[in-house]
């Protein structure tokens, strides 16, 4: 996950946070379209995850 340590430290320091904004599940028809809405408005800020394969 860390190429550094110091990098594992900085993150567990909460001084590097993540750019995770969403976690979407389960992957069907309406969350697809939700997530496709999202980043057509280019409202979308971050990372979003689609859970559930």
């Amino acid at each position: 996950m860390f190429s550094t340590r110091s990098e594992a430290k900085s993150f567990h320091a909460g001084k590097l946070r993540t750019t995770l904004t969403e976690r979407l599940s389960p992957i069907n028809a309406a969350v697809l379209k939700h997530i496709h809405s999202l980043l057509e408005s280019g409202k979308a800020r971050g990372k979003i995850v689609v859970e559930g394969f």
